[in-house]
């Protein structure tokens, strides 16, 4: 039986997170959700591929148990320091006789930039069109149909290093399937929780991972600026371990069960009592002590990104706020902090628009980019992402309820 299947896989620094749908007329169908602990990655970057591989494994084979297809083809999201962007203004001439703009006429505009000059190690992940101009016309959003001599495009263009996708796809192959296409995580995650009107008035979309914060801007209707930054919420759990001297994993519970990002964010004053790591009674900290911490690091990253906003002129052109999303934005007084650093209403940014099926279990701000994966990129015409594949029956068992609960309960837990 053929179906229109769309499959969505987030190589993140703490979970890999794979989302199984079914694209109907109106809406998706979420079928399948699984997500596994990962191992193999770092800062977005694959940093040992039998680790990743076995990751995305599970992950897969949990959401493919509960979707009963089995899954061949997988959008992929990209992430990582490594990833650039640029704006590109090419154009070519109408030469039919009628002088009616095409699809070929846009295709000729997107291969045209493909021949730009860019880095040896660099490929282009995606052109996205800004805005077209016919015969200098601008403020076009859709050339199609019109009459013109000359179209232009003024593009953003999205370059990522070739080993870190040759990684990726190893990655994925190894755990046996393939890359249908790669999408970069922070434009995954603005299609998942940005609404029409924000991309139309000006917001900055910050994703806070586990090993990077992904941001993209909107204004005009359009992407303006997209950036990958390698602070996020593992260097705040390390700033917990380094400044308390206890181990990764209890800096990590300590920060989602009594984390604030602000003290102004405190609801009631208290000291925290930690098992002492050498065994040896226990210890006393406050709870203000451990929101310096977290705000030190937390407030070094808003203030990195606007940096990059004044840097790029595009922070005059945000009046809908900034989004928050992603695992790092669930701290609690995430959004006071980031109103007094950049000055703007912010709000935290859930997927939207998920359609039925088990839609409900990721409508959490740390899968928003694999719901984006699921949607694919308007207006990006370098690739397809919709997936149209043969989905097959699978006989195997279940997911056991147990695991279910549990994974649910840590959600909930978040």
């Amino acid at each position: 039986m053929k179906k229109n299947i769309i499959a969505g896989l987030d190589l993140g620094t703490t979970k890999v997170c794979a989302v199984i749908a079914e694209r109907t007329d109106s809406a998706l169908n979420i079928l399948g959700f699984g997500v596994s602990p990962s191992e193999g990655l770092n800062r977005g970057l694959v940093a040992n591929i039998t680790k990743t591989a076995e990751a995305i494994k599970e992950a897969m084979a949990i959401a493919q148990n509960r979707a009963g297809f089995q899954i061949n083809e997988i959008n992929v999201g990209v992430a990582g320091e490594h990833i650039t962007s640029l704006r590109h203004r090419n154009y070519v001439t109408i030469n039919n006789p009628d002088r009616e703009i095409t699809e070929s006429d846009l295709a000729r505009l997107e291969a045209d930039v493909k021949t730009i000059r860019i880095p040896s190690d660099k490929q282009i992940l995606h052109i996205i069109p800004e805005e077209f101009f016919v015969d200098n016309q601008g403020g076009i959003e859709n050339p199609i149909g019109m009459c013109g001599s000359k179209l232009e495009a003024l593009n953003h263009v999205v370059l990522a290093a070739i080993p870190a996708i040759q990684n990726i796809k190893r990655s994925v192959e190894r755990a046996g399937y393939t890359v249908k296409d790669y999408i970069l995580q922070p434009i995954a995650s603005s299609v998942s929780v940005l609404d029409d009107n924000e991309i139309d008035l000006g917001v900055v979309l910050i994703d806070i991972g586990g090993g990077t914060t992904d941001v993209a801007v909107y204004h005009d209707k359009s992407i303006k600026h997209t950036k990958v930054i390698g602070v996020a919420g593992n260097q705040v759990t390390n700033d917990i371990r380094e400044s308390l001297g206890i181990i990764a994993s209890d800096a990590e519970s300590l920060k989602k069960e009594y984390g604030y990002a602000i003290e102004e964010a405190i609801i009631k004053e208290q000291d925290i009592i930690l098992k002492n790591p050498a065994g040896r009674g226990s210890i006393k900290i406050p709870i203000t002590l451990l929101t310096q911490i977290i705000s030190l690091r937390m407030r070094e990253l808003f203030m990195i990104i606007d940096n990059e906003l004044r840097h790029t002129q595009l922070k005059t052109k945000i009046k809908s706020g900034i989004v928050l999303t992603g695992g790092g934005s669930l701290l609690r007084g995430c959004t006071d902090l980031a109103e007094e650093v950049f000055g703007l209403p912010t709000r935290i940014g859930l997927p939207l628009n998920l359609g039925s099926g088990l839609s409900n279990e990721i409508e959490s701000p740390e899968f928003a980019t694999v719901a984006g994966l699921i949607k694919g990129i308007p207006g990006a015409t370098s690739s397809t992402t919709w997936i149209e594949t043969k989905a097959k029956n699978t006989s195997g068992k279940k997911i056991v309820s147990k695991i279910l609960t549990k994974i649910k309960e840590v959600f909930d837990n978040l």
